[in-house]
C-alpha cells in the first residue's frame, strides 16, 4: 500500500520543514507534542463550551430549547463539512486550524462579554451555535489533514492513539471544568474560560513545524473551482481500492452504532431501572475501554495484520453492542460496555492510521471531511428514530438490529481483500 513521504524535498523552506525524526516515536517528538497540547486545550476548550452552553440555554428557556440550542451546532456541521475539506486540502491546514481556534476564542470572549452584562437571549445562544458550529467544519477536516505533515508515516498509528487519548481528556475534564467556572462566576465565567482554552492553543500551533505538501503518482492534482475540487475528492474516494471500502464501512457502523450508544443506553438504563449511576458506570467502563486501547496504539505505535485486526475488533465492538441490552446486571453491562469500547478503539484507531497512510496528502482533507460528515451530520440523525423504535419495541430488539446493522459495516471490512491485508507503514517504508 502507498504511504506517505518520510522526508520534505530539499528545496524545501528550512523554517516551515521539520527535520527528519528517524526513529523518534510521536510521544517523544517535540514538534508533534506541541500540536497535541494545543489540541488538547481546544478539546477541553470545546468541553467547556458545551457545558456553558447546554446550562445558558436551560436559563433562557426549558427542556425544549436546551435541545434546539445544543442541536444548533449541527447543521452547519453536515452543509459545511465537505466544504471544509476543500478548504483543507487547498491551503495551509495549520492555517486554517489557527483561524478557526482564533475565531473561536473571539466569539466565546464576546459572548462572555455580553452574558456578563445581560441574561442570556435564545436567539443568540442559537446564533453562536450556528456560527461555532460553522468554524468546527472547517477546524475538523484541517485537524485531519495535518498530522503526516508533522511527523512519519511510520508513527500514524501512535499519533492516531494520542489524538484518542485528548479526547478523551476533553470529556472527563471539559465538564468539572466547565461547573467550576460556572460555579464560580456563572455562564460568563463558563464561557470566558473556553475563550482562554482556546487562545492558549494558539501560541502552541504558531510553533509547530510542517512539511510541504507532498503528493503521490506523477502528476499533482490541478487546483480547480471548490464543486470541481469536492467532486474529484469523492471520485478518488470512490475508487481507491483500500480507502473506499474502509469509509464504507466506518459509515455504515457509525449509523448503525451512534444511536445506540448514545440515546439507547440512556433508554435502556431507564427500563432496567439502573438509574443515573449505571448510567454513569456504564459509559465510564466504555470510555476506560477506549481510553485503554487509544494508550496501547500510541505505545506500541504497530500493529501486524492491521486491516485483518481492524474487521475483526469491529466485529466485535458491535456484536458487544447489540449484546448489551441482553445482559442481566448492571456489572455485566459495565464490563461488556469495556471490552466494546477496547473494540471499537481499535477500530477506529487503525481505520484512521490506515486512512492517513494510504491517502494522498493532497486529498486528506476532504477525505477527512467525508468520514467525519458521517460521524457529525448523518449518525445523529438516527437518534430520534433509536428512540421512538425503543419507545415501541423496547430497547432488546433495537439494539439487536443497531448491531446487525453495525455488521454490516464489519462483513463490509471483511469482505474486502485490500482491507484485510492492508499493513500500517513501517519505518522502513518510504
Amino acid at each position: 500500500m502507498a504511504t506517505a513521504e518520510t522526508a520534505p524535498p530539499e528545496t524545501a523552506p528550512p523554517e516551515t520543514a521539520p527535520p527528519e525524526r528517524v526513529g523518534i516515536p510521536a510521544f517523544r517528538d517535540g514538534n508533534m507534542l506541541r500540536w497535541l497540547a494545543a489540541y488538547t486545550a481546544s478539546l477541553v476548550g470545546d468541553s467547556v463550551y458545551f457545558v456553558a452552553l447546554g446550562w445558558s440555554a436551560q436559563k433562557a428557556g426549558g427542556p425544549t430549547e436546551v435541545g434546539l440550542v445544543m442541536a444548533a451546532g449541527a447543521l452547519p456541521r453536515a452543509l459545511l463539512m465537505l466544504g471544509g475539506g476543500v478548504l483543507a486540502d487547498r491551503t495551509d491546514p495549520r492555517r486554517v486550524i489557527l483561524g478557526s481556534d482564533a475565531l473561536r476564542c473571539l466569539l466565546i470572549l464576546a459572548v462572555a462579554a455580553g452574558i456578563s452584562l445581560t441574561a442570556p437571549v435564545l436567539w443568540v445562544l442559537v446564533a453562536v451555535a450556528l456560527v461555532f458550529g460553522a468554524v468546527d467544519a472547517l477546524f475538523i477536516p484541517a485537524v485531519g489533514a495535518l498530522p503526516p505533515r508533522i511527523t512519519g508515516p511510520d508513527q500514524l498509528a501512535r499519533v492516531t492513539g494520542l489524538r484518542s487519548l485528548s479526547m478523551r481528556l476533553g470529556q472527563i475534564a471539559g465538564p468539572p471544568i466547565g461547573g467550576l467556572a460556572m460555579g464560580l462566576g456563572g455562564a460568563a465565567a463558563a464561557f470566558a474560560t473556553a475563550g482562554l482554552l482556546f487562545a492558549l492553543s494558539l501560541p502552541l500551533l504558531l510553533t509547530v513545524r510542517i512539511r510541504p505538501l507532498g503528493t503521490r503518482g506523477e502528476d499533482a492534482p490541478q487546483p480547480g473551482s471548490a464543486r470541481t475540487d469536492l467532486l474529484d475528492g469523492l471520485r478518488y474516494i470512490r475508487r481507491h481500492r483500500l480507502i473506499g471500502p474502509l469509509v464504507a464501512a466506518g459509515a455504515v457502523c457509525e449509523l448503525g452504532l451512534t444511536g445506540t450508544l448514545n440515546v439507547g443506553m440512556v433508554l435502556l438504563n431507564a427500563e432496567r431501572g439502573w438509574g443515573p449511576s449505571g448510567y454513569g458506570w456504564i459509559v465510564g467502563s466504555f470510555g476506560a475501554g477506549a481510553a485503554v486501547s487509544a494508550a496501547l496504539l500510541a505505545v506500541v505505535g504497530w500493529l501486524p495484520r492491521a486491516g485483518l485486526v481492524l474487521a475483526a475488533t469491529l466485529l466485535v465492538g458491535c456484536t458487544g453492542a447489540a449484546a448489551m441490552a441482553l445482559v442481566p446486571t448492571l456489572w455485566t453491562a459495565a464490563v461488556l460496555a469495556a471490552v466494546v469500547g477496547l473494540s471499537l478503539g481499535v477500530s477506529g484507531a487503525l481505520d484512521n492510521a490506515l486512512i492517513q497512510a494510504a491517502a494522498d496528502p493532497a486529498y486528506l482533507g476532504r477525505v477527512t471531511s467525508v468520514v467525519m460528515l458521517t460521524m457529525v451530520g448523518l449518525a445523529p440523525l438516527c437518534y430520534p428514530l433509536v428512540g421512538a423504535a425503543i419507545g415501541t419495541w423496547g430497547a432488546a430488539p433495537v439494539f439487536l438490529g443497531c448491531g446487525a446493522v453495525a455488521g454490516l459495516g464489519a462483513a463490509l471490512a471483511l469482505a474486502s481483500a485490500p482491507v484485510r491485508h492492508a499493513e500500517l507503514p513501517r519505518r522502513h517504508q518510504v
